[in-house]
């Protein structure tokens, strides 16, 4: 599950602009295969695999379009493609 939410996450950002980003519920709900709300149990999940993407270089998680560190995060987030 861990590698196929990274995917989702890659895969959502790629159907988007550059400099868009996603929900990480965007996320949530792409990889739920069920029917209801039952996404919001891979909330958490899909937040590891954003940091997981972060540790490779390959995202950034924001909060009010910067960025920020696992350690400062609070509230939401959003994720996008990591600037080089």
């Amino acid at each position: 599950m861990d590698r196929r939410l990274e995917q989702t996450i890659m895969g959502l950002l790629e159907q988007r602009a550059d400099t868009s980003s996603i929900c990480p519920s965007d996320a949530a709900r792409a990889a739920y295969e069920g029917d209801g709300d039952g996404w919001r149990d891979l909330m958490e999940p899909v937040r590891r695999a954003a940091w997981r993407l972060v540790a490779a270089g390959e995202v950034e998680v924001t909060q009010s379009g910067r960025p920020v560190k696992k350690s400062e995060a609070r509230g939401p987030l959003r994720i996008r493609r990591a600037r080089r």
